[in-house]
């Protein structure tokens, strides 16, 4: 796994509208798993894929406490 690098305002990417997922496969669990990582490391709660530059409908979450 991987720490991602998170975008924060101003950056305009956080804008771009993100798309649906229509590709279930081994590249977005590697992704889920790192996004949850870098969640982690923030620290937080959830993190949207937008927020660390891939633009899909993406949210990993963790509400557990």
């Amino acid at each position: 796994m991987a720490l991602l690098q998170i975008l924060r305002y101003p950056d305009p990417r956080i804008k771009i509208v993100a798309k649906p997922v229509t590709r279930f496969d081994d590249a977005l669990a590697r992704l889920a798993a790192d996004m949850a990582e870098t969640m982690y490391d923030a620290p937080g709660i959830g993190q949207a894929a937008t927020q660390v530059d891939h633009h899909i409908r993406l949210l990993v979450a963790d509400v557990s406490e």
